[in-house]
Protein backbone atom coordinates (compact mmCIF):
# COMPACT_ATOMS: atom_id res chain seq x y z
CA UNK A 1 0.00 0.00 0.00
CA UNK A 2 1.61 3.30 -0.96
CA UNK A 3 0.93 5.70 1.98
CA UNK A 4 1.70 9.06 0.26
CA UNK A 5 2.93 10.38 -2.71
CA UNK A 6 6.86 9.78 -2.69
CA UNK A 7 8.95 7.50 -4.10
CA UNK A 8 11.51 4.23 -2.73
CA UNK A 9 14.50 7.51 -2.30
CA UNK A 10 12.15 9.49 0.18
CA UNK A 11 11.84 6.85 2.03
CA UNK A 12 15.28 5.86 2.53
CA UNK A 13 15.89 9.32 3.55
CA UNK A 14 13.48 9.25 5.93
CA UNK A 15 15.07 5.99 7.35
CA UNK A 16 18.56 7.03 7.29
CA UNK A 17 16.75 10.23 9.58
CA UNK A 18 15.37 7.43 11.29
CA UNK A 19 18.88 5.84 12.48
CA UNK A 20 20.55 9.16 13.34
CA UNK A 21 17.71 10.28 15.64
CA UNK A 22 18.02 6.50 16.78
CA UNK A 23 21.49 6.88 17.58
CA UNK A 24 21.58 9.96 19.03
CA UNK A 25 18.73 9.48 21.08
CA UNK A 26 21.25 6.03 23.07
CA UNK A 27 23.70 8.50 23.27
CA UNK A 28 21.36 10.53 25.55
CA UNK A 29 20.44 7.54 27.57
CA UNK A 30 23.63 6.44 27.94
CA UNK A 31 24.55 10.04 29.30
CA UNK A 32 21.74 9.77 31.49
CA UNK A 33 22.04 6.56 33.32
CA UNK A 34 25.49 6.97 33.65
CA UNK A 35 26.79 3.52 31.51
CA UNK A 36 27.49 2.27 28.21
CA UNK A 37 24.64 1.69 26.10
CA UNK A 38 25.33 0.01 22.94
CA UNK A 39 22.06 -0.32 20.38
CA UNK A 40 21.38 -2.56 18.07
CA UNK A 41 20.53 -1.18 14.54
CA UNK A 42 17.13 -0.13 14.23
CA UNK A 43 14.20 -1.38 11.95
CA UNK A 44 12.49 1.80 10.24
CA UNK A 45 9.25 1.42 9.06
CA UNK A 46 6.54 3.63 7.43
CA UNK A 47 3.32 2.47 8.83
CA UNK A 48 -0.03 3.33 8.44
CA UNK A 49 -2.07 4.83 11.59
CA UNK A 50 -3.91 0.76 11.43
CA UNK A 51 -0.48 -1.18 11.96
CA UNK A 52 1.03 1.17 14.92
CA UNK A 53 -0.08 -0.93 17.28
CA UNK A 54 0.80 -3.75 15.46
CA UNK A 55 4.51 -2.93 16.24
CA UNK A 56 3.98 -2.76 20.61
CA UNK A 57 2.31 -6.25 20.40
CA UNK A 58 -1.71 -5.45 19.20
CA UNK A 59 -4.54 -2.60 20.59
CA UNK A 60 -4.80 -4.47 24.02
CA UNK A 61 -1.00 -4.97 24.82
CA UNK A 62 -0.53 -2.42 28.00
CA UNK A 63 2.17 -0.46 27.32
CA UNK A 64 3.78 2.88 28.53
CA UNK A 65 3.77 5.70 26.09
CA UNK A 66 5.42 8.98 26.04
CA UNK A 67 3.63 11.67 24.11
CA UNK A 68 4.25 15.14 22.56
CA UNK A 69 3.56 17.38 20.11
CA UNK A 70 6.46 18.70 17.33
CA UNK A 71 6.53 22.20 17.57
CA UNK A 72 8.42 24.77 15.25
CA UNK A 73 9.14 24.71 11.28
CA UNK A 74 7.79 20.99 10.59
CA UNK A 75 4.93 20.01 13.03
CA UNK A 76 3.57 16.78 14.17
CA UNK A 77 3.42 14.39 17.28
CA UNK A 78 6.10 12.06 17.82
CA UNK A 79 5.41 8.73 20.87
CA UNK A 80 8.42 7.05 22.75
CA UNK A 81 6.57 3.63 23.72
CA UNK A 82 7.85 0.68 25.27
CA UNK A 83 6.54 -2.30 27.58
CA UNK A 84 5.45 -2.31 31.26
CA UNK A 85 8.76 -4.51 31.61
CA UNK A 86 11.18 -2.27 29.94
CA UNK A 87 9.59 0.68 31.57
CA UNK A 88 10.28 -0.67 34.78
CA UNK A 89 14.09 -1.45 33.78
CA UNK A 90 14.96 1.52 33.12
CA UNK A 91 13.66 3.24 35.87
CA UNK A 92 15.73 0.72 37.99
CA UNK A 93 18.66 2.08 36.17
CA UNK A 94 17.79 5.71 35.97
CA UNK A 95 17.13 5.76 39.97
CA UNK A 96 18.66 2.80 41.21
CA UNK A 97 15.85 2.11 43.17
CA UNK A 98 14.16 -1.84 42.91
CA UNK A 99 10.95 -0.51 41.31
CA UNK A 100 7.29 -1.08 42.58
CA UNK A 101 5.99 -4.63 41.67
CA UNK A 102 2.56 -2.94 41.23
CA UNK A 103 1.44 0.16 39.94
CA UNK A 104 4.29 2.99 39.18
CA UNK A 105 4.58 5.39 41.46
CA UNK A 106 4.86 9.37 41.26
CA UNK A 107 8.75 9.32 41.22
CA UNK A 108 8.67 6.63 38.93
CA UNK A 109 6.70 8.13 36.62
CA UNK A 110 8.50 11.57 36.92
CA UNK A 111 11.87 9.74 35.83
CA UNK A 112 9.44 8.27 32.99
CA UNK A 113 8.56 11.53 31.77
CA UNK A 114 12.08 12.78 31.72
CA UNK A 115 13.49 9.61 30.14
CA UNK A 116 11.04 10.32 27.26
CA UNK A 117 11.78 13.96 27.51
CA UNK A 118 15.37 13.12 27.12
CA UNK A 119 15.20 10.37 24.24
CA UNK A 120 12.79 12.11 22.06
CA UNK A 121 14.42 15.11 22.48
CA UNK A 122 17.82 14.39 21.61
CA UNK A 123 16.02 12.62 18.82
CA UNK A 124 14.49 16.24 17.54
CA UNK A 125 17.72 17.85 18.42
CA UNK A 126 19.77 15.55 15.92
CA UNK A 127 17.36 15.65 13.20
CA UNK A 128 16.94 19.51 14.01
CA UNK A 129 21.17 20.01 13.08
CA UNK A 130 20.53 17.63 10.41
CA UNK A 131 18.20 20.02 8.43
CA UNK A 132 18.66 23.48 10.15
CA UNK A 133 15.19 23.48 10.72
CA UNK A 134 13.55 24.54 14.13
CA UNK A 135 11.86 21.52 16.03
CA UNK A 136 10.53 22.39 19.33
CA UNK A 137 8.94 19.38 22.03
CA UNK A 138 5.86 20.22 24.09
CA UNK A 139 5.77 19.21 26.99
CA UNK A 140 5.53 15.71 27.62
CA UNK A 141 2.70 13.58 28.63
CA UNK A 142 3.04 10.12 30.27
CA UNK A 143 0.35 7.61 29.62
CA UNK A 144 -0.22 3.69 30.87
CA UNK A 145 -2.96 1.92 29.54
CA UNK A 146 -3.35 -0.49 26.50
CA UNK A 147 -1.99 0.15 23.08
CA UNK A 148 -5.17 1.05 21.67
CA UNK A 149 -5.92 3.47 24.11
CA UNK A 150 -2.39 5.19 24.27
CA UNK A 151 -2.49 5.74 20.63
CA UNK A 152 -5.85 7.22 19.97
CA UNK A 153 -4.82 10.99 21.56
CA UNK A 154 -2.23 11.68 18.92
CA UNK A 155 -3.57 10.12 16.14
CA UNK A 156 -6.73 11.55 16.48
CA UNK A 157 -4.98 14.93 16.07
CA UNK A 158 -2.60 13.38 13.56
CA UNK A 159 -4.77 11.84 11.47
CA UNK A 160 -6.66 15.33 10.48
CA UNK A 161 -3.51 15.85 7.54
CA UNK A 162 -1.69 12.59 7.47
CA UNK A 163 -1.89 8.68 7.74
CA UNK A 164 1.26 7.34 8.07
CA UNK A 165 4.04 7.12 10.61
CA UNK A 166 7.91 7.17 10.64
CA UNK A 167 8.42 3.63 13.07
CA UNK A 168 11.85 3.50 14.47
CA UNK A 169 12.02 -0.30 16.39
CA UNK A 170 15.07 0.38 18.62
CA UNK A 171 16.67 -2.16 21.15
CA UNK A 172 19.41 -1.09 24.02
CA UNK A 173 21.58 -3.22 25.22
CA UNK A 174 23.01 -2.70 28.62
CA UNK A 175 25.73 -5.44 29.80
CA UNK A 176 22.90 -8.57 29.57
CA UNK A 177 19.99 -6.33 30.03
CA UNK A 178 17.61 -5.79 26.94
CA UNK A 179 15.05 -3.59 26.66
CA UNK A 180 13.08 -2.29 23.68
CA UNK A 181 11.34 0.91 22.80
CA UNK A 182 9.60 2.26 19.93
CA UNK A 183 9.98 5.94 18.33
CA UNK A 184 7.08 6.72 16.34
CA UNK A 185 7.25 10.07 14.54
CA UNK A 186 4.23 11.75 12.95
CA UNK A 187 4.76 14.52 10.76
CA UNK A 188 2.52 16.82 9.33
CA UNK A 189 2.21 16.63 4.86
CA UNK A 190 3.42 19.56 4.97
CA UNK A 191 6.50 18.86 7.46
CA UNK A 192 7.67 16.32 5.15
CA UNK A 193 7.71 18.63 1.91
CA UNK A 194 9.96 20.65 4.24
CA UNK A 195 11.99 18.30 5.39
CA UNK A 196 12.69 16.84 2.42
CA UNK A 197 13.69 20.09 0.98
CA UNK A 198 16.30 20.69 3.99
CA UNK A 199 17.74 17.34 3.20
CA UNK A 200 18.21 18.55 -0.69
CA UNK A 201 16.05 15.58 -1.78
CA UNK A 202 13.52 16.19 -4.58
CA UNK A 203 9.56 15.52 -3.31
CA UNK A 204 8.87 14.82 -6.99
Amino acid sequence: MKLFNYGEFQFDVLKEVGNIGAGNATTALSKLISKEIDMKVPLVNIVSFDDIANFVGGDEMVVVSVYLRILGDVPGNMFFIMSVDAAKSLVKELTGIQPSQGDFSDMELSAISEMGNILIGSYLSSLADFTKLNMQPSVPSVAIDMAGAVLSHGLIEASRSGDYALAIDTEFLEGNEQVNGHFFLLPNPNSLEKLFSALGVPVE
